[in-house]
């Protein structure tokens, strides 16, 4: 997810005038958390060799790679200063540290998972690598899940664009894949944290019947 204060038609404009590099760059620099539509430049290319002024093969190329080394980064970012960080995160959260640790434990057990579907995900996108990272996930199993994510990834959002983009403008396009994302994301965090508030109320309700109980 980036900041979209810039018009598709702009960005159109920029992968149309820097071609793959706009692609590579836009896509590498958002998945380092730098908030730019990545993912809109990775349509627009994929919507530009559709109208034949880019080829498919190479903006393909250019997508898996900017994805692949975006997260390579992001992981070591994670590796070596993320948990320092989220332990700051959780205090002001007041979320205690045998619960990060816990979280850490259950995302090195599914991290693969996460990772690959992350890269349809808006934010977790961006920081399902730090997170690997965080949980110590061993490299190898990581560059695995992250090639195998960056490619299935690129895959889709070139190819829709690609074929979808000579049916329906590029503006709706975009707007369609960004709804899937958020709603994809509201899922998400849904999922994580709906337990999380399930448990913390039954242990509250378990509590509180202890103090009612008489001596």
């Amino acid at each position: 997810m980036s900041l979209e204060v810039v018009s598709v038609e702009t960005i159109q404009e920029i992968a149309g005038q820097y071609g793959y590099l706009a692609v590579f760059l836009g896509i590498l620099l958002e998945n380092l958390g730098i908030p730019l539509p990545g993912e809109t430049i990775t349509l627009a290319g994929g919507f530009l060799a559709g109208s034949g002024k880019l080829n498919y093969w190479a903006v393909l190329g250019s997508a898996i790679a900017g994805a692949f080394l975006g997260g390579s980064c992001g992981y070591w970012i994670g590796r070596y200063g993320g948990w320092p960080l989220l332990l700051k995160v959780g205090e002001i959260l007041r979320i205690k540290e045998e619960k990060l640790l816990e979280l850490k434990q259950q995302f090195n057990e599914n991290g693969g998972k996460t990772i690959f579907i992350g890269r349809f995900i808006a934010l977790l996108r961006i920081f399902a690598s730090p997170l690997a990272g965080i949980a110590e996930m061993p490299f190898s199993k990581f560059m695995l899940y992250n090639f195998a994510g960056a490619t299935a990834w690129a895959s889709v959002m070139v190819t829709l664009s690609f074929f979808a983009g000579q049916i329906v403008p590029l503006e709706k396009l975009v707007s369609w894949v960004a709804e899937f994302a958020v709603v994809a994301l509201l899922l998400v965090i849904a999922w994580i944290f709906v337990p999380l508030w399930l448990e913390s109320r039954e242990m509250k309700q378990s509590y509180e019947n202890q103090l009612k109980q008489p001596e």
